[in-house]
């Protein structure tokens, strides 16, 4: 696909079938660095959409730029109107929606909070290593968030500078309470790693319960740099397990591993999500897909804009 570093897909335009004007390229092409040496021998100058994509070894803006819409798009002409680049900016600051695996929203049962009402606190931090938030809570780690569970009132909340806020966010909160609820115990990390299909539910894991990784693959399988500072971003740590590798802590006590292949011309790409075994212990398969969908869809979102740049 003939498709620019900009979004525009070049393929539907007249222009290109007259052979009038020529596609960009991702700015990762050869396209791309032929289009500036001939706006720049041609016009006296080029693109900086374009020249921005290939100097920073990007594919295409919108996909793979924390910083889009930036002053390039916004000062310019073209290629997009400012309506809708407003409406990407606002729209980026969404949460994706939370869909269970038949696309239905994720609702939470209230008998799951009930359940967590009768614990002992003390017992769960122990557990899982959250901390006690008196009088009725506990905080957790989560990616490169601190999260409070307020049982009192029945929500997850968020820590901003100017205090806890409530968390809209039903993915994460299904997934917590299934967690605590089944716990029951210390395990070890990193002593048996898995993949799906070595757990005990690995039949779960098949058709529309396969876990989601296309969008990641869509997004990073050529992009090894854009996926380690997404995983960095996330407080991931690096493994020596693939062309990268990352360990994830969606909770202090729980990891998951994701592993990727880079594409090349020969390859297509290839990415893992393994777990250590003792997930099973407190998570069934489709606890366990709902967690590496809430991992995925964070590492899909990548440094937030303006984020300070992570060395590779």
């Amino acid at each position: 696909m003939a498709t620019g570093a900009c979004g525009i897909n070049c393929d539907v335009c007249k222009l290109q079938l007259m052979e009038i004007c020529s596609s960009c390229g991702s700015g990762k092409s050869l396209l791309a660095r032929q289009k500036l040496a001939a706006q720049e021998r041609i016009l006296g100058g080029v693109c900086p959409i374009l020249a921005c994509a290939s100097m920073k070894n990007l594919d295409y803006c919108m996909r793979d730029c924390s910083s889009f819409p930036c002053d390039h798009f916004t000062a310019g002409p073209y290629p997009f109107s400012r309506g809708f680049l407003a409406m990407q900016e606002r729209r980026r600051q969404e949460q994706p929606p939370a869909l269970t695996h038949n696309k239905t929203p994720i609702q939470v049962p209230a008998e799951y909070w009930d359940s967590l009402e009768s614990k002992n606190i003390a017992d769960l931090c122990n557990f899982t290593l959250f901390s006690p938030h008196p009088p009725e809570g506990m905080t957790f780690r989560c990616l490169r968030d601190d999260v409070l569970i307020d049982i009192g009132s029945r929500c997850l909340k968020r820590l901003h500078p100017e205090g806890w806020i409530r968390l809209d966010d039903p993915l994460l909160e299904l997934v917590t309470l299934l967690y605590l609820n089944h716990v029951n115990g210390l395990y070890p990390l990193g002593k048996d790693i898995v993949g799906p299909q070595d757990l005990k539910e690995a039949h779960y894991f098949k058709g529309r319960h396969a876990l989601k990784t296309e969008a990641l693959l869509d997004r990073y399988g050529n992009d090894l740099d854009g996926f380690k500072r997404a995983a960095q971003f996330l407080d991931g740590k690096a493994r020596d397990m693939a062309d990268a590798a990352y360990m994830l802590l969606p909770f202090p006590r729980v990891a998951l591993y994701y592993l990727l292949w880079e594409g090349d011309e020969e390859f297509s790409p290839k990415l893992s999500v393994l777990f250590d075994r003792s997930i099973e212990n407190y998570l069934s398969g489709s606890g366990i897909w709902s967690l590496v969908s809430y991992v995925s869809g964070a590492l899909l979102r990548g440094p937030e804009s303006g984020s300070k740049p992570i060395p590779i």
